[in-house]
């Protein structure tokens, strides 16, 4: 028989952590008597991530005593007290390889149901001060697991713990932990998890995901950069202009996927070399791939190339890379663009005109004005030989005067004016341009009812943000690390513009940006989670953790590694 040793709780407080502050409720500990559990919690206990941890699908964490002998004995420590894992039971017997997603047990007045395993994440390498915890617990099959309140009332250490049911399917928490996390998973398995109703929605996603067998990221078509030669540079509006590209001997390209872009090296005056991203903008060609570039008002690079550089001159250019692609199929397609954000989709909307697919296209487009309505004329072109196309074009200017080609909407689209246009619920969006117009389109396509999974964005600039926890500071625009200069190869932020040394004072390529203030992207920092999966466009890195699922080709898991040469990271 199964037994509650002890109920632990803690109420969220701020840790100060690597100079930041962490809003966390990991540290715990036991109450004496009994303590009422309620749908989202224990009374006195609260999650400082909602994101992550609580709720009522994550109510109350378990661990176990056989896991505490266990690193007791593999970390040689003899002070790891209840609650020290984070969790808010500390059980005898309940073991991960025996206890099951969806089964459902009595503790005391209360009952419960088993929902999923616990989630990697940083903070409990922070509580124990082994910040390796989170890859250990994964490797070692030892989780610990989630459960949601079915009947609320009150528990103590001492109470029997009773099985009430299994779950269907009989899934191990230890068993779905590994299917997630772990290499060389079994897809019949990855089925059997989607028919418990009981597993959490985030970790359904996953697996629905992971079943869905979706495309393999493509290869790059070549490794690094190569010279290439400029043909053409075609002005479109006075601020934007098409770069067209070849290779120097004159041989075929690899085929692009509609909605890529090719990173392109450049030396500008004495500030040494710099790369920038630009998506391609061309139809399907075997000889010739086009960038949209738009000279930005402080953009020494976007200046150069629209000032500077003029046909036959060569710049170096790595393979077209990116997901935000064009996905086959039959459904609807809506291709939505702001400004210069209309590169990417026009590729899309060339690929489809050019197999004159009978799939139903909306073409939602924001500029300014007609002088800076970018492609205007092009896309008009593309969508009239489409047998299904809808074409809606807004100006935001105020005497912006109308088009003679295409009727345009004064003003921004928002959720009603989708509404109005027709937009299909089963379509699949494609949405660029800045971030807040993406928010806001994005919000209005989910009221339309697209699901959020058919709903693509891409974004130029840094995306945003991912460190959960973290104590939100006034946003730094990205500079180099301060202190002085590293010694070692070059590493580049192709997205933030940021070209620095290596220093192994900064232990990760995760830290080295981290110190340069750009935005990143994190949750386990142990190469378990892949939540920090980042292009690596040239150059090569050494994996100082080696992680439980090496990533997909092309790219790397900057929280545990370093480069081993010269680098450039889509970051």
């Amino acid at each position: 028989m199964a037994t509650l040793l002890s109920v632990n709780v803690g109420m969220p407080e701020d840790v100060p952590w690597q100079g930041r502050v962490v809003r966390t409720g990991a540290w715990k500990t036991p109450v004496h008597g009994p303590r009422m559990v309620r749908r989202l919690n224990v009374d006195g206990d609260g999650q400082g991530d909602l994101a992550g941890h609580g709720g009522e699908i994550r109510a109350v964490l378990v661990y176990q005593l056989e896991s505490y002998r266990h690193w007791q004995k593999h970390l040689g420590r003899d002070d790891l007290t209840f609650g020290i894992f984070g969790e808010n039971f500390t059980v005898d017997g309940l073991p991960d390889d025996e206890v099951c997603i969806g089964d459902r047990y009595r503790i005391g007045e209360a009952e419960f149901e088993v929902t999923q395993p616990r989630v990697t994440c940083y903070r409990v390498g922070m509580r124990l001060g082994e910040p390796a915890m989170p890859a250990l617990l994964v490797a070692h099959h030892r989780p610990g697991f989630y459960l949601r309140v079915l009947t609320e009332g009150h528990v103590r250490a001492g109470d029997e713990i009773t099985l009430l049911g299994k779950g269907p399917e009989e899934l191990s928490v230890a068993d779905t932990d590994a299917l997630l996390y772990l290499p060389g998973r079994d897809p019949g398995m990855l089925h059997r998890a989607l028919n418990i109703p009981a597993l959490s929605p985030g970790w359904q996603q996953s697996f629905r995901e992971l079943a869905a067998a979706r495309r393999p990221v493509q290869e790059p078509g070549w490794q690094g950069f190569r010279a290439m030669r400029i043909t053409r540079v075609v002005p479109e509006t006075a601020t934007v202009s098409s770069i067209y590209l070849t290779a120097t001997d004159d041989a075929p390209l690899p085929e692009a996927r509609p909605g890529q872009y090719l990173s392109v090296r450049l030396s500008v005056g004495d500030a040494g070399p710099a790369v920038r991203s630009y998506s391609l903008s061309g139809a399907p060609a075997a000889d010739t791939y086009r960038i949209g570039v738009k000279r930005e008002s402080r953009g020494r690079v976007s200046a150069y190339l629209h000032d500077a550089l003029r046909p036959g001159d060569l710049v170096d250019v790595a393979s077209p890379r990116g997901t935000f692609v064009l996905e086959e199929g039959t459904r609807p397609v809506v291709l939505v663009s702001a400004g210069i954000g209309a590169t990417p989709v026009l590729a899309m909307l060339h690929r489809l005109a050019a197999s004159r697919a009978p799939r139903p296209v909306w073409w939602i487009h924001v500029a300014r004005d007609r002088a800076r309505h970018a492609f205007a004329d092009e896309a008009h072109a593309l969508l009239a030989r489409l047998p299904d196309a809808h074409e809606h074009i807004h100006y935001t200017a105020e005497d912006a005067p109308q088009a003679d080609e295409f009727t345009v909407t004064r003003g921004r689209p928002t959720a009603a004016t989708i509404a109005a246009m027709g937009v299909p619920a089963d379509a699949d969006a494609y949405l660029c341009g800045p971030p807040a117009f993406m928010d806001d389109l994005g919000a209005g396509l989910r009221e339309r009812g697209l699901s959020p999974e058919r709903i693509h964005t891409e974004q130029f600039s840094a995306l945003p943000a991912v460190n959960p926890g973290v104590t939100p500071t006034a946003a730094v625009r990205p500079h180099r690390p301060p202190g002085p200069p590293g010694t070692g190869p070059l590493v580049t932020f192709a997205r933030s513009g940021i070209t620095t040394p290596w220093s192994p004072a900064h232990a990760s390529l995760l830290g080295l940006a981290e110190a340069c203030d750009i935005p990143t992207r994190w949750s386990c920092r142990t190469g378990v989670c892949h939540t920090c999966v980042t292009p690596l466009v040239s150059g090569g890195i050494t994996y100082t953790t080696p992680p439980l699922e090496p990533p997909e080709a092309g790219t790397v898991l900057v929280c545990c590694c370093e480069p081993s040469t010269e680098v450039v990271l889509d970051l």
